[in-house]
């Protein structure tokens, strides 16, 4: 091994800023969206937002200038506060909005009104016209355009919502739309098809092999049982019995590296049980995204009514274009979507993964910082955000062409041939596998900066030289390790379908306790996907650093392990008989499935 080569792996030992022309690009592109979201409140469009606006190009509560070609608008609003659609349960559901003309009022109808008599009567006792503005209350009962320009009857009683200002209809009936639309969006998304993929993506080769085996085992117990259509060919016999032959020798090769992955998940057992904070990094990440992602729409939303109001020919009312340079405020605006996002992602892997490697590189646990997490997280503000904008960037670059593609499928979907389909499939396959590889070589070499306090090109690299090393160890840990996560996951959540069903035993009705029992278990899997990958994360940095603790170091005087007595034990002195034992614990669970 080179002398570089062997300055380059440092636990702990010098501590020095990285990326930092990284660091200087990420904060331009976060003032851009600071600026961007000056605008939408310099401009406007904040409080159309909040405020809301009529079909006429008048924000309500205020006093308006006049649009020019649009007769009706210039109005002065000041006491019309609310929005009130005059049909808000009809949903475009290809477009998904609200197909409706908007008016504004100053009171919402917190009654039920039947006929047109109903809404004069309204109109001139509180003051609030629900028809449009030219149509005066007196002529609603008979005015010839009353089916167009009013409400549809009955009109639902309403409630103005405390912050935005719209009328919305307390009957629970009319939400059904909104359900229905969005039940569409996500079918023309195919987002739960992706979900499901997401999820499973690790765990093919694994499960096939649980399948197959489960196969062969219902095979092998036919042959010895009398068929009822007669026996099984000596084929298909000598086949069932090859595969089952390559199956265990795959096993019997493989046990030191699942005894590995065994004893690497109760090392991050003590990992927790030192560093318990650890546990809470999901609802820290979660909080930050949900606080970001609600930022981001408010400033989407304020962007789309920053356009210049255009009266649509097809209607006669107004409509706010983006065009030009908001056009590329809104694309700016996306990008900052993912970026910032996988950001705020690899922030908590680099946090976690500096914890865990200053608790395996420290000989003395009792040395360890009161607050190892805190400690990280400020570790990682002051050395090591370049580093992380540029890992995050990465991802975002490859995200980016992926969505775009997927978008124009879904688009272009029963449209294009079936070459063209294809291509576009595998184009957004491949370009999934690079994600997901890139984000595996990311977390490593976040593992890598946290230990050597290198740039990000320098520490993937060690990281990804590390790994192919340890190919075999990498692969039985990602298989089985991935497996065995996952059959946690569905243990917490069967356990709470079974809670579930227990709690909602005498609700009978189908359509009352399955709903709720199915949101249920999916909030279930949600926290304990969040909870158990920091779990995995905590696995691979340990491995990460085992690698490079058995790599540069013998035991000797002076090159002393930092790794757990489990570790030695399980590298050096395991015998086979313990280890065929461990093997059995994992196989056992997947032949009984």
């Amino acid at each position: 091994m080179s002398g570089q080569s062997k300055r380059d792996w440092k636990p702990l030992e010098e501590r020095c800023c990285t990326d930092i022309p990284w660091l200087i690009i990420f904060s331009a592109f976060c003032i851009g969206m600071i600026c961007i979201c000056g605008f939408a409140i310099a401009t406007g469009a904040a409080s159309r937002l909040i405020s809301g606006y009529d079909s006429y190009g008048n924000t309500c509560g205020q006093k308006n200038t006049k649009v020019e070609g649009i007769e009706l608008s210039g109005r002065d609003q000041t006491d019309n506060k609310y929005v009130f659609f005059l049909d808000p349960c009809n949903i475009d559901i290809i477009n998904r909005k609200i197909k409706s003309m908007a008016l504004c009022v100053s009171k919402c109808p917190d009654t039920e009104l039947k006929t047109y008599y109903d809404l004069k009567k309204f109109a001139l006792d509180n003051g609030s016209q629900l028809c449009s503005y030219e149509i005066t209350p007196t002529r609603y009962p008979s005015h010839g355009e009353r089916f167009s320009k009013c409400p549809k009857l009955p009109v639902p009683p309403s409630k103005s919502i405390p912050v935005f200002h719209r009328c919305v209809p307390v009957d629970v009936g009319c939400y059904a739309e909104f359900a229905q639309a969005f039940v569409t969006f996500v079918s023309d998304n195919s987002v739960i098809h992706r979900v499901i993929a997401g999820v499973m993506a690790s765990k093919e080769i694994i499960m096939g092999l649980c399948l197959l085996l489960n196969l062969l085992l219902k095979l092998l117990f036919l042959l010895h049982m009398p068929h009822p259509y007669g026996m099984i060919s000596l084929d298909v016999y000598l086949l069932c019995l090859n595969l089952q032959v390559v199956l265990l020798l795959l096993m019997f090769f493989m046990r030191k590296r699942v005894a590995l992955t065994i004893t690497l998940f109760h090392v991050a057992g003590k990992v927790f049980i030192h560093l318990p904070l650890l546990a809470l990094q999901p609802f820290w990440t979660f909080l930050s995204l949900m606080l970001f992602w609600v930022y981001w729409i408010a400033v989407l939303l304020a962007l789309g009514t920053a356009g210049n109001p255009v009266k649509n020919n097809s209607t006669g009312l107004v409509e706010y274009q983006n065009k030009g340079p908001l056009q590329y405020m809104v694309w700016y605006h996306a990008v900052g979507l993912i970026w910032i996002s996988e950001f705020i992602l690899a922030f908590q892997q680099m946090t976690i993964a500096g914890a865990v490697v200053t608790y395996y590189f420290t000989r003395n646990k009792s040395q360890i910082s009161a607050t190892p997490i805190l400690t990280s997280m400020l570790r990682a503000c002051r050395y090591h955000l370049g580093t992380i904008a540029k890992g995050s960037f990465i991802i975002t670059l490859v995200k980016i062409p992926r969505l775009i593609l997927t978008y124009i499928h879904n688009q272009l979907k029963g449209k294009e041939n079936a070459c063209a389909r294809c291509m576009l499939k595998a184009c957004v396959c491949c370009l999934w596998c690079l994600e997901k590889c890139l984000a595996y070589l990311n977390q490593n070499a976040y593992t890598a900066t946290a230990i050597n306090s290198t740039s990000f090109c320098t520490s993937a690299r060690d990281a990804f030289i590390i790994l192919v090393e340890n190919a075999v160890r990498v692969a039985a840990i990602n298989t089985v390790g991935d497996f065995v996560l996952f059959l946690g996951k569905v243990l917490v959540v069967a356990c709470t379908a079974f809670a579930g069903v227990l709690a909602l035993n005498y609700q009978r009705e189908y359509t009352v306790w399955v709903l709720p029992l199915l949101i249920v278990c999916l909030f279930a899997f949600l926290v304990a996907h969040c909870f158990l990958s920091v779990f995995e994360m905590v696995v691979d940095v340990l491995f990460l650093c085992f690698a490079v603790d058995t790599k540069y170091n013998d035991g000797s005087p002076g090159r002393e392990y930092y790794m757990d007595k489990a570790l030695m034990v399980r590298k050096w002195k395991l015998t086979p008989c313990l280890e065929l034992y461990q093997l059995g614990i994992f196989i056992l669970p997947l032949v009984a499935r």
